[in-house]
């Protein structure tokens, strides 16, 4: 399984940061679905949807992220 992150308005694929491609195959593959998530929120990143993609290719999961601007850091118990 491949865990993608597209853009909901073009559907494009996350490929590097500032970097989108229609090609699933070749966009950044997280190991997790939170590392995803870390990494939209690090970086900014709004608009997305996770996608997961299985090998199979009869179906995918896609999962609408809602995000906050606000980020609870755990480390710190603050927010950022």
């Amino acid at each position: 399984m491949r865990i993608l992150l597209q853009e909901k308005e073009t559907g494009l694929y996350l490929k590097d940061v500032g970097s989108w491609t229609p090609q699933p195959m070749a966009a950044m593959d997280f190991l997790s679905s939170t590392k995803a998530i870390d990494f939209c929120v690090t970086n900014r990143i709004s608009g997305v949807q996770l996608v997961l993609k299985f090998e199979e290719q009869l179906h995918d999961i896609v999962l609408p992220m809602v995000t906050d601007r606000r980020y609870h850091s755990p480390q710190s118990g603050k927010e950022v």
